[in-house]
């Protein structure tokens, strides 16, 4: 294993996160110009009670200002089988063209057929270097058995079932 700085190779840094799997999810949320969605792996449990979860936006995202102090969100956890629908979102804001969806009381787009999927309420925002923390208070949830699809070391991977 090498030892590096992490203020001084960034690179290596980020080969080092890389290291760890993530799952996949896609956050979405109303706007103005109509549902927004991103693709993000910065997904996390928080608390049980009162059920808490997090996401992390860069702050260099076009979509970031889509994101920072929505009231209500969605996080998609996606299925090993849902790589297309990730690439979608990576791409573009508005990838929901043939998905199918419906719209939470907050209008909050929700994405159907996904692994699980968390509607949240913001619960706080919090300052995070290039990222920002927001954390989301779950109103709704719901999920069904199955693989989730996993990002690692900059590419996708999956478990044996």
């Amino acid at each position: 294993m090498n030892a590096f700085d992490p203020k001084e190779d960034s690179r290596a840094f980020r080969d080092a996160l890389g290291a760890y799997a993530t799952g996949v999810t896609v956050v979405t949320v109303p706007s103005d110009e109509g549902p927004v969605g991103i693709t993000a792996n910065s997904f996390a449990s928080v608390s049980l009670d009162p059920p808490l979860v997090l996401w992390s936006p860069a702050k260099s995202s076009k979509r970031f200002n889509y994101f920072t102090g929505a009231a209500h969100f969605a996080i998609h956890v996606l299925d090993a089988h849902q790589q297309q629908l990730c690439n979608g979102f990576t791409q573009n804001k508005s990838a929901f063209e043939g998905l199918e969806i419906s719209l939470s009381d907050n209008d909050v787009p929700l994405i159907e057929g996904c692994l699980a999927r968390f509607e949240c309420e913001l619960h706080a925002e919090h300052d995070a270097g290039d990222h920002t923390i927001i954390i989301g208070s779950v109103t709704r949830a719901q999920s069904r058995d199955g693989l989730p699809l996993l990002f690692q070391s900059g590419k996708f991977v999956s478990l044996k079932g």
